[in-house]
């Protein structure tokens, strides 16, 4: 489990590999804290596990990158990484496409069978127009990497702004590494669902969690796993920024939201 910043321990790593152990994969950026993770760290571990008599196969060491392509190291020498996987639609690139690097000798099992098609790894027609957009999208990452600075200032001052302005409101993984395009606060007392379509009214998008769980009313298990409480977590809102983000909006939602948590703090039955 993390820390209550939401930080994997690479200790906690050395302890449960064990001899048999194939696999390490770890997410590099939370995508919903935007905490950043040892990824280099780990990597290291695992290469010095690799070389202990008792490890019975090669530990393959994988990340999940789809959070970190636009704002983090991306060496996948630098890191120690054996397989690393990314996506299109989180760098301002087409859904349906991502990309897995594979480090030449990791042996990888077809899935999809039938054709020769990825080095016979998954067959099937390739996508070539989504591929074009992937290439295109990280060409522009490459071209925008000065954007990071602005759009971590741009957090910031959304952070400072609302936390000064809401009372019992928490930033979560304040105290780690994190990539700057992700903000995670909890309002105490306003519950995370009536935050979300109050600010939809208004024409502002959040979330009170990640994508793969938006259908589900249960506290996040990622801030629940940082020993953060339910009714904390119940709170929890996940603001989104992008290169695209401007001043504008940021203060907009400075304007609006403490109204918002006001309103429903008010209604809420727990004082």
């Amino acid at each position: 489990l993390p820390n209550e910043d939401g930080v994997i321990d690479v200790k906690d790593i050395e302890n449960a590999i064990i001899e048999n152990t194939v696999l390490v994969s770890v997410m590099y950026v939370n995508n919903e804290t935007g905490v950043i993770q040892p990824i280099s760290e780990i990597g290291k571990l695992v290469r010095i596990k690799n070389q202990e008599p008792r490890i019975k196969n090669p530990i393959v060491f994988h990340t999940d990158a789809v959070q970190s392509a636009e704002f983090c190291l991306m060496d996948v020498k630098e890191l120690g990484v054996d397989l690393l996987t990314l996506t299109a639609h989180k760098i301002h690139g087409p859904k349906g496409i991502g990309a897995l690097y594979v480090k030449k000798g990791v042996p990888i099992k077809a899935q999809m069978t039938g054709g020769d098609q990825e080095f016979r790894v998954r067959a099937g027609t390739e996508n070539l127009a989504a591929v074009a957009g992937l290439a295109a999208a990280l060409a522009e990452v490459k071209s925008r990497m000065s954007k990071v600075k602005s759009i971590e200032s741009l957090r910031d001052k959304l952070e400072t702004e609302l936390t000064n302005r809401i009372s019992n409101s928490i930033i979560n993984g304040k105290n780690a590494l994190r990539a700057p395009h992700i903000s995670n606060i909890s309002f105490i007392n306003a519950e995370g669902e009536a935050i979300i379509l109050n600010l939809d009214m208004e024409g502002i998008a959040v979330s009170s969690g990640s994508a793969c769980t938006s259908g589900s009313l249960e506290p996040s298990h990622v801030l629940t796993s940082m020993g953060i409480p339910a009714a904390q977590a119940h709170g929890s809102i996940r603001f989104s920024l992008s290169r695209e983000t401007t001043v504008e909006e940021i203060d907009r939602v400075i304007e609006i939201l403490p109204g918002i948590i006001e309103k429903l703090r008010q209604m809420s039955p727990i004082k």
